[in-house]
This record gives structure tokens, C-alpha cells and sequence, in this order.
């Protein structure tokens, strides 16, 4: 019965959010057209639940880049106020909503990572794709960005080993509170997160 519940309180809560927040999206797209220019939407293939690739849509937050200002450590330097802005109140993440309706993501789950990540993870650490991933997440409600990778991944996992309708529910209800406040949006000296080191031991 979780499984279907969940699927169903993704359904409606997704469909509910997009109908709500229709005007405030149509206002930040075309504020990225104005200020950014086209394109307005960022693509970007992540890893979905058992690793399957999907593709990640959302308002593009940052000017493109040159080509020496590539890859996460230059993401800093390419976000503007707007960026910034559409960031902090998480408006950027409201294309995402689609996906779930889409059965690619979840309203909770582990958030989803670029697909060049998952053969970087520990053992354990793969466990998060165990479950689909999420708009938000036990991570997310617990330090968001501001955590370091290990601690990070080891909340994504705890997530999987306790997932229940009722935990979805109080993430839901922690997060409007986090994207409220704009903690965490960062990790220190970078527009979200280093990358994840190539490296990895259990």
C-alpha cells in the first residue's frame, strides 16, 4: 500500500503545486529571458531511480559559460543576483515538478545527482538510487548544501532505510520552513556543491 499511496500523494501534490505556482513560474521565465537570455530551461541528464539516466529540468540560473568556465568550481562566478534569487526561494526547481508527474521523481526522495557521480559512490552510499529521487529530501531538511558529501550521502541513505508515507509528509512539511528561511543554499565558496571526489572508499 506505500508505494501506491506515495505514487498518488506525488501525483496530486505535483499537479496542485504547478497549477499554484503557474503565474510565478511564467514571471521567472521570462525575467531569465530578459536578464540570461535563451535558453531559458537548464537540461541536464541525472541519475534516477537504479541509476537510469533522466532528464532534469530547470530555470537556468546562470549565464553560459565560456570556455574556460566550465565544470561546478566556476558556477560561483557565473550566478547572478537573479540567480541567486530564483536559488534561494528554490522557484528554479518548479519545471522539476513535471518530472514527477512523469514518475522520473519524487515530491521526497534523495536528490538527484549527475550520472557521471554513481560510479563514485560507496557501496552503501548506492543504496539512494534504491528509491526514486526527490524535489526535496531528508538531506535537504537537514543542512541542504551545507553538508559535506559524506554526511550528505549518508542522510540519503538513512532516508531509503525508513521511508514511510508519514516521513514523506514531515520532510514536506520541514522543507517549506528551509526554502523559507534560504539556509543552506550553499556550500562554502560554491554556487551549490563541490564535486563529488572521483576517488571514493567505503
Amino acid at each position: 500500500m506505500g508505494p501506491v499511496v506515495r505514487r498518488a500523494l506525488d501525483v496530486t501534490v505535483a499537479a496542485g503545486l504547478l497549477a499554484l505556482t503557474a503565474p510565478v513560474l511564467a514571471v521567472a521565465a521570462l525575467a531569465v529571458r530578459v536578464w540570461l537570455g535563451a535558453p531559458v530551461l537548464f537540461h541536464q541528464q541525472r541519475a534516477g531511480r537504479h541509476g537510469v539516466p533522466f532528464d532534469l529540468v530547470k530555470l537556468r540560473t546562470m549565464r553560459t559559460a565560456s570556455p574556460d568556465d566550465e565544470g561546478p568550481d566556476s558556477d560561483l562566478r557565473r550566478l547572478g543576483p537573479l540567480g541567486r534569487f530564483l536559488r534561494a526561494t528554490s522557484i528554479d526547481e518548479l519545471p522539476s515538478l513535471v518530472a514527477v508527474l512523469r514518475g522520473d521523481m519524487s515530491i521526497v526522495g534523495p536528490r538527484p545527482l549527475p550520472v557521471r557521480y554513481v560510479d563514485r559512490y560507496t557501496p552503501r552510499q548506492t543504496r539512494r538510487l534504491e528509491v526514486r529521487p526527490g524535489l526535496t529530501g531528508w538531506a535537504q531538511v537537514n543542512g541542504r548544501n551545507a553538508l559535506g558529501w559524506d554526511e550528505r550521502l549518508d542522510l540519503d541513505v538513512w532516508y531509503v532505510e525508513h521511508q514511510s508515507v508519514a516521513l514523506d509528509l514531515r520532510i514536506m512539511a520541514r522543507t517549506a520552513g528551509v526554502v523559507l528561511s534560504g539556509s543552506g543554499i550553499s556550500h562554502g565558496g560554491h554556487a551549490t556543491m563541490p564535486e563529488l571526489p572521483a576517488a571514493r572508499s567505503s
